[in-house]
């Protein structure tokens, strides 16, 4: 291997996907002996890998777990330790350290002068998430912290996740634990890994998620990532449902689950009320699922039989113990009126108060106990006294219903389970969703287990095991005037012969906004920017190389948009990443030469951000930004004989066909009017409005470039639209494109590969690059005949741009689909070279017919 390979090589190695070890080495002599097998080795590694995350099963110890681990910390690293649990379950925390770890009581702490008072550097300390997230109590004090329950930051939405991703940021040893990461939606579970400070949000979103490019958050796991993705989870995350998961030869006894019973009582919905829907056609039955007020009114109309159920359940059991879970305030009230003697917890309730009726249930003392998922649905331990749950209603909630189960369904309950859950017919969907979700979170635990037997709490063996999906298999296919490589770009730049093409046009990955393939030779595959440009560098200085002395190279960009919640700004940024390229090409020998700008729609790319948002305007007008458009920076290779500049082989010009007018014409781009004005409201709403909006925006660009632009005009006239139904939300119809020849604002965005992908049903390239875009600096830039190079050709836009152009394609791909994409469109083209006029994508989607 050369030189070259092997730091490259060596540079690849440093993106696997395996969580930083930055704890420290523990022995058994160290640990509390009053610890079990499981407990002892979990220790260990949450102390060694310093910040983790620990999901086991209900009832395997992960109070003892998270005490010792603050134990061993406090000792070897001094400082104090804090562990952060819900309101309810201090005392088990208490107990747990008491009698089995036989350490001094944890002291439940308010505020930092609390904190301060403490001067015994053996007592943990405790306190609630409303402490940290109010502010009471600082993080950044403690040595180590342990959330009990995290599953509190599964959503990215609330205060409680974006306060304590700030609070926490630094602390050396953090251990977040939870039994049930939900697994309904990935981007929970990686909220974790950004709380642990191992991956943000917006990295593990372009490393394993394919986007939707129309629309935020709307992520889907990539097939060839899952894999990979499970493992990366496993570097930093500990699953396991019994001891024998982390060590086969540890032995379940104790751990094995009670038998396990659900009853539905589906009751029927009275649907007399009926209503209509937004769009005024009447209701034969009012569906909870359809919206919120929906589900609401279902609950409310629904309360009696509900109720109702719930009695008639529980008398038929005078002896045994139930706990009524609810979600609403008229159900509590309507239950206390069945049951006198219920045991309430709510909201408004002092903690004390709360805390002993906690704990006066779970020790028999009280028969029945109505509370609410998310006041006493984490954290309790129901388990020695009660074996029976009625769930008085149901939502879409997952997470608050398993773990609600979990507080009777446990390690240590003796007897069956048994759960009551009461729903009516209009709520067939919710109840179909719920066991949807149920489904995939027994998929994930099993995934989990699955790669802890096989590879236990080594990291390295998962290591060697990414490396592997480095490097490509590479192969070459070539046409009559068309070559191309599927393979790392960096390897084969490397092979190609010096001064061989005549230009070079692409569109490079945007840093680390998306990935292309599961290999980590992606260049999308980066931690950061920093990251990429040293991917980048490596193969640069072999672009200029290959390309021919004064000839161009046009590179496709966009800046990055930079989300708060990764920057820790709270407010979307924008990177400037059109520069950051340029000066990486500056830095290689390029010579900078200018910019294009291609207009782009602000309305679309809200609905892909959110971060031009109306509302919020409206609400703060300095967090307005603007629109990203697009570039083309234009790169040239120094010719030989710089005395006159002109290149080795100049791209010339007819003057014959290429008029001085044409010329004159081509370069300002501007047309003058002969009269012609915007309309009226009264015009406007003669028109079918969805078939305005689309003539319009051909219509309103060819006036704007031969009219004096006139802000207030553009404005009255966007609110007529907006008046008359016309104002689309999903794109912008009146943009206010400028006419400049610097700038492209008739690039036609639909006309792309993408659209014959899209109609033979294939796999569509993440972001496809515009046929205008290539076609006109390919004319630009070359003369017929010559070679065009694309280093990063996707699924083949340059090549076959090249082709019908009458010139000759090279490109580069490390996706063998994409790669093979190309191959298609390009042998079908050079098929049809005889009769050039007949291509059409109608033509493309015809020829797969029979596949």
């Amino acid at each position: 291997m050369s030189d070259f390979k092997k730091a490259y090589h060596e540079f690849l190695k440093t993106k696997l996907n395996i969580a930083k070890e930055s704890g420290f080495e523990v022995s058994d002599e160290e640990l509390s002996p009053s610890l079990k097998p499981h407990q002892k080795d979990c220790v260990k590694w949450a102390v060694k890998g310093g910040r983790r995350g620990l999901f086991g099963a209900f009832g395997l110890g992960k109070t003892v777990i998270g005490l010792e681990y603050c134990r061993i910390v406090q000792k070897k690293m001094g400082g104090k330790t804090l562990i952060v649990l819900p309101l309810g379950v201090k005392q088990e925390f208490v107990r747990d350290a008491e009698d089995i770890l036989h350490i001094k009581k944890p002291q439940y702490i308010t505020c930092m002068a609390e904190v301060n008072a403490v001067t015994d550097d053996e007592i943990i300390l405790l306190t609630n998430y409303e402490r940290v997230r109010d502010g009471d109590i600082d993080p950044k004090q403690f040595t180590a912290c342990v959330l009990d329950e995290a599953s509190v930051l599964r959503s990215g939405a609330t205060k409680t996740y974006h306060e304590f991703i700030k609070k926490f940021a630094g602390v050396p040893f953090k251990l977040v634990c939870t039994a049930t990461p939900s697994p309904n939606e990935y981007i929970e579970i990686i909220r974790y890994s950004a709380f642990l400070e191992i991956l943000d949000v917006s990295q593990a979103k372009t490393r394993f998620f394919k986007r939707d490019s129309t629309k935020a958050d709307n992520l889907t796991l990539y097939p060839h990532k899952e894999r990979e993705f499970w493992l990366w989870i496993s570097s930093w995350a500990l699953f396991f449902t019994k001891p024998s998961d982390i060590n086969p030869e540890y032995s379940d006894e104790g751990y094995v689950m009670p038998p396990f019973e659900t009853r539905y009582h589906r009751l029927e919905s009275d649907n007399s009320k009926a209503t209509a829907d937004r769009d005024g056609q009447f209701m034969l039955f009012n569906e909870a699922s359809l919206s919120l007020p929906a589900a609401c009114r279902e609950k409310a109309d629904s309360l009696n039989i509900r109720i109702s159920k719930t009695k008639a359940i529980v008398d038929e059991n005078p002896e045994e113990h139930f706990i009524l879970w609810h979600d609403r305030e008229d159900e509590r009230h309507a239950l206390k009126k069945a049951f006198p003697e219920v045991s309430e917890i709510y909201g408004i309730l002092d903690i004390d108060t709360k805390e002993q009726r906690v704990l006066d249930f779970a020790a028999g003392k009280t028969r029945l106990l109505a509370t609410k998922k998310e006041i006493s649905g984490s954290g309790c331990n129901f388990q020695k006294h009660c074996h029976r749950a009625i769930f008085v209603g149901i939502d879409y909630k997952f997470n608050d219903f398993i773990q609600a189960i979990h507080r009777i369904y446990r390690f240590g309950q003796t007897q069956k389970v048994i759960l009551d859950i009461i729903y009516t017919s209009n709520e067939d969907e919710i109840k179909k969703r719920l066991l949807e979700k149920w489904e995939q979170h027994k998929k994930l635990v099993a995934n989990m287990t699955a790669i802890m037997r096989e590879y236990g709490l080594s990291s390295l063996s998962m290591a060697e095991k990414l490396e592997r999906t480095m490097g490509v298999e590479r192969a070459v296919y070539s046409g009559k005037n068309y070559t191309i490589y599927n393979n790392d770009c960096v390897l084969e730049m490397h092979n190609l012969p010096e001064n061989s093409v005549d230009a070079i046009i692409t569109s490079i990955p945007f840093g680390n906004h998306y990935e292309y393939s599961p290999s980590y030779n992606d260049f999308g595959c980066n931690e950061d920017t920093t990251e990429f440009v040293k991917q980048l560098d490596f193969t640069l200085p072999d672009w200029l190389r290959v390309l021919k002395p004064g000839r161009i190279c046009a590179v496709h960009v966009k800046d990055r948009i930079l989300f708060g919640a990764a920057t820790g700004t709270g407010m979307p940024t924008v990177e400037p990443f059109h520069m950051v390229t340029a000066n990486a090409y500056i830095k290689a020998g390029f010579q900078y030469i200018g910019m294009i700008t291609v207009s782009t729609d602000v309305v679309r790319e809200n609905n892909q951000t959110y971060r031009l948002g109306y509302t919020e305007m409206c609400k703060d007008g300095t967090k307005m930004s603007v629109g990203c458009p697009e570039y083309i920076l234009l790169f040239r290779k120094l010719p030989t004989d710089t005395s006159n500049s002109y290149a080795d082989i100049p791209v010339t010009k007819d003057k014959a066909e290429y008029s001085l007018a044409r010329w004159q014409l081509d370069a300002h781009a501007v047309w003058r009017s002969s009269g012609d004005r915007l309309l009226t409201k009264a015009e406007i709403k003669a028109y079918d409005p969805y078939k305005l909006q689309q003539d319009l925006q051909k219509a309103y660009w060819k006036y704007s470039s031969e009219h004096v632009y006139d802000f207030d005009e553009h404005v009255r006239f966007s609110e007529d639209l907006d008046e008359c139904g016309a104002l689309s939300k999903n794109y912008m119809v009146v943009a206010p494109d400028g006419v400049r020849d610097d700038i492209w604002t008739d690039v036609v965005r639909m006309r792309t590969l993408n659209t014959t992908q899209a109609l033979r049903k294939r796999e569509q390239h993440i972001c496809p690059l515009p046929f205008d875009i290539v076609e006109r600096l390919i004319v630009r830039y070359t003369n017929e005949g010559e070679t065009v190079l694309d280093p990063f050709m996707g699924i083949g836009t340059v090549p076959y741009c090249s082709l019908k152009l009458n010139r000759k394609g090279i490109g580069i791909e490390l996706c063998k689909l994409y790669a093979d994409t190309a191959v298609d469109y390009c042998n079908e083209l050079e098929e049809n070279a005889g009769n050039p006029d007949v291509i059409t994508l109608f033509d493309l989607e015809n020829s797969d017919e029979g596949e």
